[in-house]
């Protein structure tokens, strides 16, 4: 099967910093799937003022967590739009086993079981300098790194020269608060793939290039 006609369907698993925003956007482009992240589909069915938005949008103006059961209708109904034609990456769900009891049971309804589970794995003390040294520039979204990647001109963007600033939940202890709540919801979650066989883990403390190719391989296809 060339892999133009190829479905993806996979979860992708990794902490904040571990390049999943970079990751994502490169399977997105490589076999045509869809990005699935729970706060973007959130935000779509709410905006649309679907059913499934109007009742999410009632729980959360009260404060509430959006049930497991609406996140999987979500999941659903973007499921059978044409930009899921060509399979999904879902990010930042589940995000535990019941959570990911009830997408098995939906999609294996839907003839469409979940192929792969890709961890990102990364050391928390590498996450805790590559996130805290991040830079923004509000406008554009454009990032930089003090060490990794620092602009031009110090704490100048290098297209505008506005001044540069440092998201307020990049500092080093939210972060680790962070973290140690990362771990503590996604071990089970890890454990769950791995016991079904469809897990696999990459090393993201890599570079990005070699992160992808590691991708593409545990996906069963040449870099």
């Amino acid at each position: 099967m060339s892999e133009s006609n190829d479905v993806l369907r996979m979860v992708l698993i990794g902490p904040p910093g571990a390049g999943k925003g970079t990751q994502a956007p490169n399977l997105v482009s490589r076999f045509n799937a869809a990005h699935l992240a729970t706060g973007d589909m959130l935000r779509s069915q709410v905006a649309q003022g679907t059913q499934l938005g109007k009742e999410a949008k009632k729980i959360m103006d009260q404060g509430g967590l959006v049930s497991d059961d609406i996140m999987v209708n979500m999941i659903k109904a973007e499921l059978s739009s044409e930009k899921c034609k060509k399979g999904f990456i879902l990010d930042g769900f589940p995000r535990t086993i019941p959570q990911a009891e009830l997408l098995d049971q939906m999609l294996k309804e839907q003839g469409k079981p979940l192929q792969k589970a890709v961890e990102l794995k990364v050391d928390d003390e590498l996450l805790v300098s590559r996130i805290t040294g991040r830079l923004i520039h509000p406008a554009s979204g454009r990032s930089y790194h003090k060490t990794f990647n620092p602009p031009k001109v110090e704490g100048k963007d290098d297209v505008t020269g506005d001044d540069l600033v440092q998201r307020s939940d990049d500092n080093a202890d939210a972060l680790k608060k962070r973290l140690s709540s990362y771990h503590a919801q996604t071990e089970p979650i890890v454990n769950y793939y791995q016991k079904s066989g469809i897990w696999a883990g990459v090393d993201a403390a890599q570079s990005p290039f070699k992160v992808w190719g590691d991708i593409i391989k545990c996906l069963g296809y040449d870099a």
